[in-house]
């Protein structure tokens, strides 16, 4: 078990820590973050589409609105159960700890609402359990992501991040897999849920949290804690800067895979789309994973990140022109090959940053919850951008060039941040 050496006077629960983490601990919580991406994926990926071209019939609407409805108001649910399970675990004094309980309770809400879902009659149903999976998993996620900063040092936090990271692939992959093999909806969400719980029972069980004392714990008030969401640009200037480097990031590569599917249809022409895009997930699922361990690694040998933030977001950008400039499927195996390789690292070096410009140690999981809105809020604002580009504005020429801007100008801003090296 690790330990975090807690200087005089404060409390280890807001220490920074100084001890590094073990390989069983950064294992543990990378298999408990895993298991909440099987239980988002395999409904995201398979099982919600399913049950949606089951109820369209005689509902009045097609399947993919539908989905689209599900999938939107779920979406809006998960922006904003981040930051608040986030800052509620902030300020948790509990004797297993701050973050447990709600990895805990968030888990075994998700589980419960999976298999909600599994017996789900109709859209109305399937909306309200999709809402309760995001918003039980979002409080267990907070939780998670929270507990890196509370227990690894800020040059283990490129490695850590990278295994978070890797684990978060798997996870998507795992639940599909999951989805697809369990030979039913019914079955695959259950087989889902049973992964989500048991997955975090290795961290709960071996790695006990530390503790927040009532006293540590500031005074309670709406009007303080609704307040707190917001974290002023011109107050913490690198949180912002660093938020922003994110959310554009994000926003490009949300654009990128949002209409790839019908981009290898309609403008090159594949002869079989639907393989096309797996393979072209297969290859961006590879040279992400080769990357996004090793880059978190480096960056902390290096004790910078900042030029691999601005490196690979430079690389995806050029990989996306790449899309526009040379419209084959070669052009488009090479392009998913490259954005792999930049987001990997990306993924695990942008992690430490956020980490790094955290404003206190009391908001941690709060702030931490504002800054994965970064991630989640592209997916929102992406089909409101791309439609328009797409049908009016030129096609997906354009579309692709737009998204490499938008990638660069995230890529550039990374040097406003003055507090990381």
């Amino acid at each position: 078990m690790t330990t975090t050496r807690e200087p005089a006077g404060e409390p280890a629960a807001l220490a920074e820590p100084a001890e590094k983490v073990g390989r069983g601990w950064t294992s543990a919580l990378s298999l408990a973050n895993g298991a909440i991406w099987v239980g988002w994926y395999g409904p995201l990926q398979i099982l919600l589409a399913s049950q949606a071209k089951d109820f369209a019939p005689g509902s009045g609407m097609s399947k993919e609105t539908m989905l689209a409805w599900v999938t939107g108001v779920g979406a809006v649910v998960s922006l904003a159960a981040n930051p608040v399970f986030g800052a509620l675990s902030d300020r948790t004094t509990s004797r297993w700890g701050r973050r447990t309980p709600w990895i805990v309770a968030g888990t075994a809400g998700g589980a419960l609402s999976l298999l909600l879902l599994a017996g789900a009659g109709g859209m109305w149903t399937m909306m309200l359990g999709w809402c309760l999976v995001q918003l039980t998993l979002n409080a267990a996620f907070a939780a998670v992501t929270a507990a890196v900063p509370d227990r690894v040092p800020r040059l283990q936090r490129g490695a850590v991040g990278g295994w978070l990271g890797a684990a978060q692939i798997l996870g998507v992959v795992g639940g599909t897999g999951l989805a697809t093999a369990a030979g039913g909806v019914g079955a695959g969400y259950v087989a889902c849920a049973v992964f989500t719980a048991l997955g975090v029972l290795p961290y709960i069980l071996r790695y006990p949290d530390l503790r927040l004392a009532p006293a540590e714990r500031p005074a309670w008030s709406w009007r303080g804690f609704l307040a707190g969401f917001w974290l002023s640009p011109r107050r913490y200037p690198d949180l912002g800067w660093a938020w922003l480097t994110r959310f554009l990031i994000n926003l490009s590569n949300a654009l990128v895979l949002l209409y790839l599917l019908y981009y290898l249809r309609d403008r090159l022409h594949h002869h079989d789309p639907e393989q096309g895009v797996l393979i072209l997930t297969a290859v961006n699922g590879l040279t992400l994973m080769a990357t996004v361990v090793v880059g978190g690694v480096w960056s902390d040998r290096l004790g910078r990140r900042k030029p691999f933030v601005v490196w690979s977001g430079m690389l995806m950008a050029a990989a996306t022109a790449l899309l526009a400039a040379w419209q084959t499927w070669p052009g488009a195996l090479v392009a998913a090959a490259f954005l792999g390789i930049g987001f990997g690292v990306f993924t695990s070096v942008d992690f430490a940053l956020m980490t790094d410009v955290l404003p206190k140690a009391l908001d941690r999981g709060k702030d931490l919850g504002v800054i994965n809105v970064a991630n989640a809020l592209p997916q929102v604002a992406a089909p409101a951008l791309a439609a328009p580009i797409v049908t009016y504005l030129g096609g997906y020429r354009v579309l692709y060039l737009v998204a490499a801007v938008i990638g660069l100008a995230g890529a550039g801003l990374v040097g406003r941040i003055r507090g990381v090296d």
